[in-house]
């Protein structure tokens, strides 16, 4: 089963309608789908290595714009639509002290969170809800997120033959590890 959806990936990945699909999961993953968009761009560059840059630039702005919708969500509609959000990844209790610390530190942790495996909806939400200034949340997440994309890009567009190599020689243990960073990630969200 594990090798048909790792298959089905890399077609889809090869899909003439995968940048659009990137597209798509990398801006919803900015504000309320809790899938990176990692998932869908690694595979396209395996299998298209000249094309990681534009995949790269593709996820990039796509994730800014996504998290801009995050920022509205959380300035305009944080109490019908961004506290059910945060309250679903176990955020709600620590929202007031959150905000009386969040401007001060705000650049770093929108930097933080769009590079690392943090789940970028939740700053993205909280700056808005916080009213970082616009301008710095933007400069920030096209900072975090282009390197972010860009160092994967660069990675595999560098080592993408052994890596496809590896991957599907240890797809099991691959897929594995997979799933404890993504758990590691939702339990940091959590507890931290």
């Amino acid at each position: 089963m594990l090798r048909r959806l790792y298959d089905w990936t890399m077609s889809l990945a090869e899909h003439r309608h995968a940048l659009w699909a990137l597209a798509a999961v990398s801006f919803i993953e900015a504000s309320v789908f809790p899938i990176p968009p990692d998932v869908l761009m690694i595979p396209m560059i395996l299998a298209a290595p000249h094309r990681a840059w534009l995949i790269a630039l593709v996820a990039t702005l796509a994730s800014v714009l996504g998290g801009v919708l995050g920022y509205g969500i959380g300035a305009f509609f944080f109490e019908s639509l961004g506290q059910p959000i945060l309250e679903s990844l176990g955020k709600a209790d620590s929202m007031e002290a959150f905000n009386s610390r969040f401007n001060g530190v705000g650049f770093w942790a929108v930097l933080i969170a769009g590079i690392t495996p943090f789940p970028f909806k939740v700053i993205t939400i909280m700056s808005g809800w916080t009213a970082m200034p616009l301008a710095t949340f933007i400069v920030t997440s096209v900072i975090a997120r282009a390197f972010r994309f860009f160092v994967v890009a660069a990675l595999l567009r560098t080592f993408g033959a052994p890596v496809r190599e590896f991957i599907e020689r240890r797809l099991g243990l691959v897929f594995t590890l997979f799933v404890l960073l993504l758990a590691g990630g939702f339990f940091l969200v959590k507890y931290l």
